[in-house]
């Protein structure tokens, strides 16, 4: 019998497994044959504090020393320009991202490619940056395992029961554990379902990436992360090429994601618009599912109606940015201490505040 089962190991579940494997025993179960297989392993991987609802944003400042301690940040920038027709959407992101305005010529010595004429407003915050998912996600483990936890990949759940003392899991075969904790993503409505517990209205939404070849002769490694005015699209240099997303929400049962090539060229179409430079080759292209809750914040916590099931979901695009605030809120409610984040935050994360 574990104190801890967790169900799921993408980057929800291996920072829980961190986190809780320091108040007592944990296993990990992942239905697939690698560790942050699905969403956790497509993420366009940037640290933005302020990218969020109220509560992530809380999340997000309480991860930011770990993420720096473990040197797993480097600078990106990330900026958004716009013409007077998305003026009210550039306002509303400025205001919300607390990015600083700078000017047309000043966005333009940042990506050399953009066409002056079509946007005559700009704004950056300098500190955004690139996060090293595969190292993060690594890391989670490690510290798992070192605390004796075991990780099982390979291990989808077929069935969950109440015992007189917890949960017995099937999962090829039988786990056992005094709390379930759900960190499944896109499952984690499916996972609630089998357990008795009742669904919270999760909601997958597909998020589609194209990689693409780098303007010639230019060097993109110093580009900051392109924004269109309400995160309409968004362009990220990545390993020598562009990372180009439509940033598509296109609400999908829970699966295994693939992009569709029509909404990778509305993408494309609209980094054109704005770049004197045509896309003149795809590299490689993919989808993963964000998952949000109705009111789209973070869902951590022991559900309402049973408190030995816990609620670690919902993460959307926050997961990677989020997880050490996240994992540490989980760990510090399990274990009965009063959360750092504060009451008002931990209220507007928990399961509680959907009035099951």
């Amino acid at each position: 019998m574990r104190d801890f089962l967790i169900v799921g190991g993408g980057v929800a579940g291996l920072s829980a497994a961190a986190t809780l494997s320091e108040l007592g025993s944990v296993t990990l179960l992942e239905r697939e044959p690698a560790l942050g297989y699905h969403t956790s392993g497509r993420s366009a991987a940037l640290f933005e504090a302020n990218y969020g609802k109220p509560s992530t944003v809380a999340l997000n400042r309480a991860s930011r020393d770990y993420l720096s301690d473990h040197r797993l940040l480097s600078p990106r920038g990330l900026m958004v320009v716009a013409s007077a027709e998305t003026a009210a959407l550039f306002d509303e992101d400025v205001a919300a991202m607390k990015l600083e305005p700078i000017s047309a010529a000043e966005a333009l010595a940042k990506i050399p490619v953009l066409n002056p004429a079509a946007y005559d407003r700009a704004a950056f915050d300098a500190a955004a940056w690139d996060i090293d998912t595969d190292a993060l996600l690594q890391g989670y483990a490690r510290t798992a395992r070192a605390n004796g936890a075991e990780v099982v990949t390979r291990a989808e759940v077929t069935s969950i029961a109440r015992t007189g003392d917890g949960w017995a899991v099937t999962a090829g075969e039988v786990h056992e554990g005094r709390v379930l904790v759900n960190a499944a993503g896109a499952w984690a409505d499916v996972v609630a379902a089998l357990a008795g517990i009742a669904p919270l209205g999760l909601t997958p939404l597909r998020r589609s990436m194209a990689r693409v070849a780098a303007p010639e002769e230019y060097d993109v490694s110093a580009w900051p992360m392109l924004f269109g005015p309400g995160e309409a699209w968004y362009m990220k240099p990545d390993a020598g090429a562009l990372l180009i997303s439509p940033a598509d929400e296109d609400p999908v049962p829970p699966m295994d994601a693939w992009a569709e090539d029509m909404v990778l060229a509305e993408g494309i179409a609209e980094w054109e618009a704005v770049v004197t430079t045509p896309v003149t080759r795809m590299l490689a292209n993919w989808a993963g599912l964000r998952t949000f809750a109705p009111d789209r914040a973070l869902v951590l916590g022991p559900d309402p109606a049973e408190a030995s099931f816990v609620w670690c979901a919902g993460q959307g695009g926050y997961g990677m940015q989020s997880s050490p605030g996240a994992s540490r809120f989980l760990a510090e409610v399990l274990g009965g201490k009063d959360p750092t984040v504060g009451a008002e935050v931990a209220a507007a994360l928990s399961p509680a505040r959907f009035g099951r």
